[in-house]
């Protein structure tokens, strides 16, 4: 846990005077989504409060919500654990990443488009790959989808995305092999950032969804392998 807290105290100056259960929340959601509380983690009370210098009522509040996006779950006489995943939990979030990332590919406006951070994560992907960092490419893949995601200028569809992606993480926590999982879709995503640079926008959404079917295809292969193993 200690490991987990680290830079929860920085995080603190985030919520200012205002101190809300919604912003405890979204730092919470952003540390999982980055990957430092991985699935099955019990989340202490008294540290993280501690660290956000949160009362427990505030903290208990923002578990609440974070239980209610799926990400966290409650455990009688036990406590707060992040979230593990079923199989039929990430064909869900494969399915709904499917409806609205290629919707927003097929529904954006003429070129040219706001890349910038589509372009940057692809760069975070590729020097995070040469350093042999393969859960900051997962963390890099997911800040791409992110931005695509924000291509389409709405706040709602960027709330919704930001608990899919959080799940995402808790997904990938379960990849023994990481490295297997991320690499091909560094070229990936440097492909569709690419058919987007060139505006066809068709083509990029053709694209993406034959690239999620095969990402699923992938994390469900590991699923269904630890769950033989565990039986």
């Amino acid at each position: 846990m200690a490991e987990q807290l680290t830079g929860l105290a920085d995080d603190r100056a985030l919520l200012g005077r205002t101190s809300t259960a919604e912003r405890v929340s979204d730092i919470l959601r952003s540390r999982i989504a980055e990957g430092y509380f991985p699935p099955g983690t019990r989340l202490s009370e008294d540290s993280i409060g501690g660290a956000l210098g949160v009362s427990r009522n505030t903290l208990r509040e923002s578990f609440r919500l974070l239980t209610h996006e799926r990400l966290l779950v409650h455990e009688l006489n036990r406590g707060v654990f992040v979230r593990v995943l079923t199989v039929e939990d990430v064909e869900d979030i494969y399915r709904t990443r499917s409806l609205v990332e290629c919707a927003v590919v097929r529904g954006l406006a003429e070129p040219p488009y706001a890349l910038e951070g589509l372009a940057e994560a692809v760069e975070d992907g590729r020097r995070s790959a040469r350093e042999g960092d393969w859960k900051a490419v997962g963390t890099a893949n997911i800040h791409f989808h992110r931005e695509l995601v924000a291509l389409a200028g709405s706040e709602r569809t960027d709330e919704l995305m930001r608990s899919v992606f959080a799940e995402l993480r808790l997904a990938f926590h379960v990849v023994d092999d990481p490295r297997r999982l991320h690499e091909p879709y560094i070229a990936r995503n440097a492909e569709l950032l690419a058919t987007l640079e060139a505006g066809e926008r068709e083509t990029a959404a053709r694209l993406l969804a034959v690239y999620l079917e095969n990402s699923l295809k992938r994390v469900v292969e590991v699923y269904l392998r630890r769950v033989g193993d565990e039986g």
